[in-house]
């Protein structure tokens, strides 16, 4: 068959990526692209130059007609298998089918295949019983080669974290050492940035504008939050009702802002939320969508709306992946929401080019204070002003973005990253590196281990977390457990001794002292306190108490210091640093 459109060039690179992994690798890739850069064309491409069979999967009908009349428009033939869609045909060399229908119609496909595509494949669940993990094992077991491909525009999710382990810039997504929490996808092969595609020309800019009026205050709901899944109705339902004067005047912004603009979509908290919101919209020209819609109702306002015939359109977390209408120019945003990847999700849906379009007005109603290009971080914001900070590891030099607060300048106060991400050459593979900014150590090997490790990762002994440190300190007579709210020290250069005064909020101390002509005694000084100067991301030791005086007011201060009855003293046998449980610390009262 001969290729009848041309691809972009970023497309003809991830297709090219594909191709180079796959024939060197049989484990599962990703490649991420944003909403609008065009995946039904690679997914076209791709099965065009498969030797074998093609199985294409998504989990809503429209992907599904999307990506197949995409593959159709480029002179091929092609079959949907989709229940949704009134056809279920399985012959052809190229199938495109709905994880649903399929998962329940395996029988029907007894053909090997040699790609099986995923599109959206951030929602594949890691439980065997899933949908997508049942049609994966049965075409892995008609053919132990088949290959793997996943796409998303949004590699992440708060549920389960990122979506693949490795990435080919050289750095990896979560901890690599942990096999029962590891991704399904081994490796994204290529990755284009929001930012790249607006730049280009390829999606339109989007205006992110600062609405002058109330906002909602979602602030006390976020553990509720997941950001794919609805939070609590009820809980969101009472929020908002005792503010009904914001809704009212958000939609009447709404109106104002989009008098001159063609298709505006709002994003709604909850199903009486987007009826209240329909109430103050013009009825004749309103849709409202949610889960309980009917799909014939849906698919007759979805059309209404593409048509223009209607200019507003309200939904509840229906239409944030999967739909393309490319005139939309207003989105408005109602809804909380601790995910980047669903916040630039929601954007991306009016960032499509489209004739007339100038530009998307972004309408975030939520103090959500997202960045629209901000990468994805990997973690929930530890405080409301967290900001994306970039912190160099000081082993393999890599660039790691991390959560951390700056001050008005911009400089670093601290960051909250705990390992680097970077990944380092260990013979024939890539391993992560082994730098960790935050850490606990092994009692019996004294390795490094992640603060909230259970079992050590090099010599597998449990390891005793800080709760279970901290109440069986209490509970012992001969412990005592200290609050620290900071210390003072005493030196001495001649003799080599430093002493750290730990203190309490009541005056209470407890101390212990370092002798720096004792190798073992100095060496725990650094592994304990220089380590962690400057949040660990410069390789500090000291070899003397001259040469640790001038960094005497920047050593961090434990959380909590236990120490234990020894004769007439007490002993410090523990400091417990970078605390997160719920045991208050020292001046949180």
């Amino acid at each position: 068959m001969t290729q009848t459109f041309k691809l972009r060039d970023y497309q003809q690179q991830a297709v090219e990526s594909v191709i180079e992994h796959f024939r060197r690798h049989l484990d599962p890739a990703v490649i991420v692209l944003p909403t609008g850069a065009g995946k039904s064309l690679v997914i076209a491409e791709l099965s065009r130059l498969a030797n074998g069979r093609v199985v294409c999967l998504a989990h809503v009908k429209e992907l599904v007609e999307q990506n197949h009349a995409k593959f159709e428009a480029t002179g091929n033939t092609a079959g949907i298998f989709s229940a949704g869609l009134n056809e279920k045909a399985s012959h052809h060399k190229t199938t495109f089918a709905s994880v649903q229908s399929i998962s329940a119609n395996l029988s029907a496909f007894q053909e090997p295949v040699s790609l099986l595509v995923i599109d959206e494949c951030h929602r594949i669940s890691m439980q065997d019983s899933s949908q997508y993990q049942q049609t994966i094992e049965h075409f892995r077991k008609l053919n132990p080669k088949v290959k793997i491909l996943g796409l998303t525009a949004t590699p992440y999710r708060l549920t389960t974290g990122w979506i693949y382990q490795q990435h080919y810039h050289g750095y990896c997504r979560g901890q690599m050492e942990d096999a029962k929490q590891a991704a399904f996808f081994k490796k994204c092969i290529f990755e284009l940035p929001l930012q790249h595609m607006v730049k280009q020309g390829y999606l339109t800019p989007p205006v992110h504008y600062d609405a002058a009026i109330a906002h909602y205050d979602f602030s006390l709901l976020t553990e509720s939050l997941d950001g794919e899944q609805d939070a609590n109705d009820i809980a969101l339902n009472e929020l908002i009702h005792k503010y009904p004067r914001v809704t009212q005047a958000v939609t009447e912004q709404i109106l104002q802002l989009s008098e001159n603009r063609q298709g505006v979509m709002i994003f709604a908290a909850t199903i009486d939320h987007a009826y209240e919101i329909g109430s103050y919209l013009p009825e004749d020209r309103t849709a409202i969508i949610t889960g309980k819609t009917p799909i014939r109702e849906r698919d007759q306002l979805i059309q209404a709306f593409k048509q223009k015939q209607l200019k507003y359109l309200v939904n509840v977390s229906v239409l944030t992946t999967g739909f393309d209408a490319p005139h939309v120019d207003v989105i408005a945003i109602l809804r909380p929401t601790q995910s980047i990847s669903l916040f630039q999700q929601i954007v991306g849906r009016g960032l499509r080019l489209s004739e007339g379009k100038q530009d998307c007005l972004i309408l975030d109603y939520t103090n959500n204070g997202y960045n629209i290009f901000q990468p994805e971080i990997g973690e929930k914001k530890p405080t409301s002003d967290s900001v994306a900070v970039q912190i160099h590891c000081p082993e393999c030099d890599f660039a790691n973005t991390f959560w951390g607060r700056v001050d008005a300048e911009g400089n670093i106060l601290e960051h909250f990253g705990r390992r680097c991400h970077g990944l380092v050459e260990m013979g024939d593979s890539k391993e992560q590196c082994q730098y960790r900014f935050k850490f606990k150590r092994c009692p019996h090997c004294d390795s490094e281990n992640d603060i909230a490790a259970r079992q050590c990762h090099q010599c597998f002994e449990k390891l005793l977390d800080a709760d279970d440190q901290l109440r069986n300190a209490l509970n012992l007579k001969d412990n005592k457990v200290l609050r620290c709210s900071g210390f003072t020290t005493e030196h001495s250069i001649s003799g080599e001794t430093l002493k750290i005064i730990y203190h309490d909020e009541e005056g209470i101390t407890l101390t212990e002292t370092f002798r720096f002509k004792q190798k073992k005694s100095r060496q725990a000084f650094n592994d304990i306190f220089a380590k962690r100067l400057a949040a660990a991301t410069q390789n500090i030791s000291f070899e003397n108490v001259e040469e640790l005086l001038p960094f005497l007011p920047y050593l961090p201060s434990p959380d909590f210091v236990i120490a234990k009855k020894n004769k007439q003293y007490w002993q410090v046998t523990e400091r417990l640093f970078d605390y997160q449980g719920p045991y208050r610390k020292a001046n949180q009262l």
